[in-house]
């Protein structure tokens, strides 16, 4: 049985990366009746069939049962990459911000949550082979997103147990990448000083190569796709590895920027994160570097028989778009996707 035409569905994080795709592709839908955005800040972006309320999920005031009456699914999306000095804060936000979704879920009984959860909550795993959504998903512990993302499957585990009547489904992506996004993954994974040379390939005459650091990258909108299928197939539920072909490696990086890969040993380029990383040079941690040479490579085929779910851009095309994102400075009408070219 599929979701009946004239579906209400919520999505929180609805201004971001992933929520700016996913609502765009609900209010395209026939079958979706009407897409609620919650955000911290409402935009000037208006898609077809949409409105807006802003909600801060870290607040820790009155929740949003009350704005999920009547929905026939829930999209959480909603997270904080920063202040990664702060892990504190991301945890009010990402975790016990998450637990309150939930609750409201269970409150105002809808019927379906769709759950962002990420490659980042499996435990170290292999690069050679991939692997399916039954890899235990401990996370890497010491990098706050993962241990976030790990500490959400333990506590959607007992959701479900205490709330069979809900049907959970969790999404595994892999690393996410848009035009649009180009300009806000910058400001937080690069920060203001280090941005140049990656968005002005010639300024860059070497890559590291670094043991481990192979992953997996996807366009976001084929991600949003795959959000889509599930909120309308009944049958969909648990665990959803999301990846693009072919894995990335410094050979790909290197001969997409026009450099020349360069064997570095992994002690050398952490000690160089770290140093820019604790002097608030660079947003990004050690530590997330530490478990992005950890993370496995994912089997996606259960996406792909259940919800009938193919990428349809190659993980090249992805970063190949990204880039040009950040060369142009690529954004959108949201708050956290505003644009900002690079000179």
């Amino acid at each position: 049985m599929n979701t009946p035409a004239g579906s209400r569905v919520v999505v929180t994080g609805a201004t971001g990366n992933v929520g700016t795709s996913v609502v765009r592709l609900l209010s395209e839908d026939p079958r979706i009746a009407s897409v609620h955005g919650l955000a911290r800040r409402t935009p000037e972006w208006s898609p077809p069939k949409t409105q807006w309320s802003a909600v801060d999920l870290a607040s820790g005031t009155a929740g949003p049962a009350e704005l999920f009456e009547g929905a026939d699914a829930v999209i959480h999306l909603a997270w904080a990459f920063q202040p990664t000095h702060d892990p504190a804060t991301t945890w009010r936000t990402n975790v016990l911000g998450s637990i309150r979704v939930y609750e409201a879920v269970a409150a105002a009984r809808v019927p379906v949550l769709v759950h962002a959860s990420s490659v980042g909550a499996y435990s170290p795993g292999p690069k050679d082979r991939p692997v399916d959504e039954s890899w235990p998903t401990h996370g890497w512990p010491d990098a706050a997103y993962c241990r976030e993302k790990a500490y959400l499957e333990r506590t959607l585990d007992v959701f479900e147990r205490d709330h069979p009547e809900v049907r959970v489904v969790r999404m595994r992506p892999a690393f996410l990448f848009k035009w649009q996004s180009a300009s806000e993954q910058r400001r937080i994974f690069g920060g203001r000083f280090l941005p140049g040379p990656l968005a002005r390939p010639e300024l860059l005459p070497f890559l590291p190569d670094v043991p481990g650091l192979r992953l997996q990258a996807l366009h976001t909108d084929d991600a949003a796709e795959a959000y889509r299928l599930a909120v309308h197939s009944d049958s969909a539920r648990g665990a959803y590895n999301l990846a693009a072909e072919p894995p990335v490696d410094a050979a790909m990086l290197a001969e997409m920027l026009g450099a020349r890969p360069v064997r570095l040993p992994r002690t050398a380029v952490r000690s160089a994160i770290a140093a820019a990383w604790g002097l608030h040079l660079l947003p990004a941690s050690p530590h997330l570097f530490d478990a992005v040479l950890r993370l496995p490579l994912m089997d996606w085929s259960r996406a792909r028989t259940e919800l009938g779910w193919r990428p349809r851009y190659t993980a090249d095309e992805v970063l190949r778009e990204f880039l040009d994102g950040l060369q142009k400075g690529g954004g959108m009408e949201t708050a956290p996707l505003q644009g900002h070219k690079v000179g």
